[in-house]
């Protein structure tokens, strides 16, 4: 009855929501270890509050205008409050808070979507409520509101445009504020990602919303001056960043404009139907998520409590403007994340609201095989567990025990509800718990299993680069192009030297290098009459030793 009661006030619906987003992107922020797009974000950020230009960012000390700056801006406060740090879980927060944003601004834009559905008057905003917590327990949504780059940064910013803009369409005397509103998240996102976001969330949703709908497009034409000041707004929000770095840098950003440009068509390119299994990507809630995708099937069940044919529009209009891109990656598929959390909830919504005895016996297969699927997860989850035997979480530890209690409990309870009869409300409860339970007890298990492979005291980075005789030198260089990660590891920026003989006559004081060969013969002819190499070592680039190692050394001036 509390449950119950807290379900259906605004307060603990709120409090569902942020204990969901807390376990989906908030615990054990620190796992797994930093990502390649992760590095270029950090080490960018380092060197802001290193005290580099936070208009025109660096990355390892040469100009890093690939991409927008606002999540590198983020990531650098982070620094700037905590002070110099290498915990990825402080450094991931700002993209917890966005993802979490994201699932905020979900939830008020699929409230302004189906304010006036007919089933709306029997429980209002519950459907909208619905949809936060499916979007929220999304695997896509969680693993890239996890990784501190820049996607979640962008798809949170446009969802909260949309939202405003619907929201000003739709209400009365909240037109030109949310208008503007939406105008300044939507030029946010553009600092966060470019014409991106724009592309991949704002055209489907528009083409989904106007097109075939002669009321949306009337109610539009009403706000023609306060859509056009949010556009006004939106670029020049948008566009500040790319004109300022216009008129410092020009020959460089048409450089990087063509390459990135280029690398659409050449670089991580897949086939047209790469995305066919977009719908998996909800996680556990990918059956539900294919049902209501059949339109025969969902249409008429879906219709009085979601707007069924702007949202399915959406979905389907934006996999295919990211299918005919060449370029193809499984986070990409971000924006596709809130349109299918709005055909979800709808379904969920149409099943709690009918009695048993009016389903149809598709509907009793479904629930039937969702609550068995989730069932054979938990079952397979501690068996998967004992059977890799990871330390720490081998048979017979506290860990592996309680993996094996709540996944074991979870399995039990769903087949007993299974075999009684399904309740929908309760077997969206066993998602979210399941869910939660795979962030809080198994995402630990993630770092181990990164290493389960590694060898014992095996010299890297991190440990190499932090001994005294290489600690207290500022400058460092490196005489091969160097991985991102191992600067990142490097604690400091490590640009790319050619030494010449002058140069080593001109070294005012000792310096670090790193080479992938021999240091020596990467060094002027002479260099012996100027400086002398000092500590050399080595490093290995992964977690065992066919992963290669570099070299280091310092060279102090004679």
């Amino acid at each position: 009855m509390i449950l119950q009661q807290l379900a259906q006030s605004r307060w603990g619906r709120l409090l569902a929501v942020l204990v969901v987003c807390g376990s989906s992107f908030f615990i054990h922020g620190d796992a797994p270890a930093v990502s390649l797009m992760e590095s270029r974000n950090f080490v960018a950020a380092r060197e802001m509050v290193a005290g580099g230009s936070w208009l025109i960012p660096t990355m390892n000390g040469e100009l890093r205008l690939a991409k927008p700056p606002l999540p590198t801006w983020a990531v650098a406060a982070v620094q700037l409050f905590t002070g110099p740090t290498a915990d990825l879980g402080l450094l991931r927060l700002p993209a917890a808070l966005a993802a979490t944003l994201l699932v905020l601004f979900f939830w008020g834009l699929v409230r302004e979507l189906t304010r006036h559905q007919p089933a709306e008057g029997a429980a209002p905003g519950r459907t909208a409520w619905l949809a936060a917590l499916v979007l929220a327990s999304s695997l896509l949504v969680i693993t890239t509101g996890r990784e501190g780059q820049w996607d979640i940064f962008a798809n949170s910013l446009l969802i909260g445009g949309v939202w405003l803009l619907v929201r000003g369409w739709q209400r009365v005397g909240a037109g030109t504020g949310s208008l503007f509103g939406a105008g300044v998240l939507v030029g946010l996102a553009m600092l966060s990602k470019g014409p991106v976001p724009l592309y991949g969330i704002l055209v489907p949703f528009l083409g989904a919303y106007l097109l075939g709908q002669p009321r949306h497009r009337q109610v539009v034409r009403q706000h023609t001056a306060a859509t056009m000041l949010a556009v006004l707004v939106a670029l020049v929000v948008g566009l500040s960043w790319p004109v300022y770095v216009w008129a410092h840098v020009a020959p460089v950003a048409r450089a990087v404009a063509r390459t990135e440009v280029s690398s659409w068509a050449d670089r991580h390119v897949q086939p047209f139907w790469y995305y066919w299994s977009f719908f998996a990507f909800t996680g556990l809630w990918a059956l539900v998520a294919l049902a209501s995708l059949v339109t025969t099937y969902a249409r008429p069940r879906l219709r009085a409590f979601i707007p069924y044919g702007v949202a399915l529009a959406w979905v389907l209009g934006g996999l295919v403007l990211l299918s005919v891109v060449p370029e193809k990656k499984e986070r990409y598929m971000l924006p596709l994340m809130p349109p299918l959390a709005l055909l979800i909830a709808g379904l969920l919504r149409y099943w709690e609201s009918r009695p048993v005895r009016e389903w149809s016996r598709t509907d009793g297969w479904l629930l039937k095989s969702w609550g068995g699927l989730l069932a054979a997860v938990c079952a397979a989850l501690p068996v998967a567990l004992g059977w890799v035997s990871l330390s720490g979480f081998e048979v017979g530890t506290f860990r592996f025990m309680l993996v094996s209690l709540v996944f074991g409990g979870v399995a039990g309870g769903l087949i007993v509800h299974v075999v009684r009869g399904v309740r929908p409300v309760r077997l969206v409860g066993a998602t979210l718990l399941v869910t939660g339970a795979v962030t809080g007890l198994l995402m630990p298990v993630y770092p181990v299993w990164e290493a389960r492979k590694a060898t014992a005291s095996l010299p890297r980075m991190e440990s190499v680069g932090g001994k005294s005789a290489y600690a207290g030198v500022s400058r460092w260089y490196s005489l091969d192009t160097m991985h991102v990660k191992q600067v990142w590891a490097a604690g400091r920026a490590v640009p790319i030297w050619h030494p010449t003989d002058s140069s080593l006559a001109a070294l005012p004081g000792r310096v670090v290098v790193v080479a992938g060969s021999s240091i020596q013969k990467k060094l002027p002819a002479g260099w012996e009459r100027r400086v002398r190499i000092s500590q050399p070592d080595s490093f290995y680039l992964g977690r065992d030793e066919k992963s290669g190692y570099w070299l280091i050394c310092r060279l102090d001036p004679i």
